[in-house]
């Protein structure tokens, strides 16, 4: 009796252990099949970037996955959000297709953004670093000119021009590929705004017109001076011209209308009829600063002024093309002078 008991007892047993094994195969398989990537379209990228927004949660990240074809479940997503217990990171992501939910998950977890280095150089314009960015692989050129002309973001840092052009600080920057345009114009703005208090403090009491002047004459000297001491000397030349209303006479403003104004490729030289055009940015023909920003000024240019050099020149001259030291001059006379003793350009 006994012995036929534990017979149907370690039957029964042996059922149960192979009915367990059986579900835990079947869990296994249904795992490993939700687990693993959908076929997608040959047309499909082989990569994706994935925007995890600030405070979004695994369950949103798993549903937009789904409906975007990424992953085969959005259950499975959430029972190893569950068992992990780990919260995913903020960020853009290029995550490389196809791929199982666990590693896209642990990407996440781990907060693996793919970060690509870009340099944006003093005195870029808004087209030239547009290009960089294009070339980096970070978002559109055209798309970075359309956020940089943004109303909504140049309200947001009471922008008086109609671009951000001057006001996005040149720098080395990680952003990861396929970043937002948007994102990238605020990061620089915010770059800028940050560096500028840095440099003068007294910004956060100015007013934005002057604060604006401050800028233009900055991205001026930025185009201008090659020697970091002769930039706040600089500026004290053009600040002098512009207090007895002389025209400031920036072969960079020229250059400008060429390049940006006119499409046209940088000059190797200025020529007397470019002198001669007729634009509100040729310092020649109209006294006062140009309407607007002329390129992006780094830190040297814009310490240079903000805290100009005070002096009673009034010229300089290009007197060494390889050193880039100029010499300057309190009157037009001994500027005349110097360009009779010395090879260069005239300011």
């Amino acid at each position: 009796m006994v012995i036929s008991i534990l017979k149907k007892m370690a039957k029964l047993i042996s059922i149960l252990i192979a009915f367990i094994l059986l579900l835990s195969l079947l869990a296994f398989i249904s795992f490993n099949y939700l687990n693993s990537p959908p076929s997608l379209p040959s047309s499909h990228e082989n990569f994706i970037i994935l925007e995890v927004r600030s405070g979004e949660s695994a369950i949103s990240v798993g549903n937009r996955l789904e409906e975007a074809g990424i992953i085969r479940n959005r259950r499975l997503w959430q029972l190893i959000s569950r068992l992990k217990d780990e919260h995913i990171k903020t960020g853009s992501y290029r995550i490389e297709l196809p791929a199982s939910q666990l590693h896209i998950h642990a990407v996440l977890v781990e907060g693996l953004q793919d970060l690509v280095m870009v340099t944006i150089p003093e005195g870029v314009t808004l087209n030239r670093a547009a290009r960089i960015f294009e070339e980096a692989g970070i978002c559109n050129a055209e798309d970075f000119l359309a956020a940089a002309s943004s109303q909504n973001i140049r309200n947001h840092y009471s922008i008086p021009g109609e671009t951000m052009e001057g006001y996005l600080f040149p720098d080395t920057y990680l952003f990861p590929y396929s970043f937002p345009a948007e994102q990238v114009v605020r990061t620089m703005a915010d770059t800028f705004f940050s560096r500028l208090a840095e440099i003068a403090p007294e910004v956060m009491t100015m007013g934005i017109e002057e604060l604006n002047n401050r800028v233009i004459m900055a991205s001026i000297v930025e185009r201008e001076y090659r020697i970091n001491e002769e930039a706040s000397l600089m500026a004290g030349v053009f600040y002098n011209r512009l207090r007895i209303n002389m025209a400031l006479q920036s072969c960079a403003t020229v250059e400008y209308i060429i390049t940006e104004i006119q499409g046209k490729p940088h000059p190797s030289v200025i020529l007397y009829r470019d002198l001669e055009i007729r634009d509100p940015y040729n310092t020649y023909l109209r006294p006062g600063l140009p309407p607007g920003p002329i390129s992006a000024p780094g830190a040297i240019a814009l310490l240079a002024s903000f805290y100009p050099a005070q002096t009673e020149y009034f010229y300089f001259r290009l007197i060494d093309s390889r050193t880039g030291q100029h010499y300057f001059s309190r009157t037009l006379d001994e500027h005349n002078h110097a360009g009779t003793l010395y090879e260069g350009g005239n300011s």
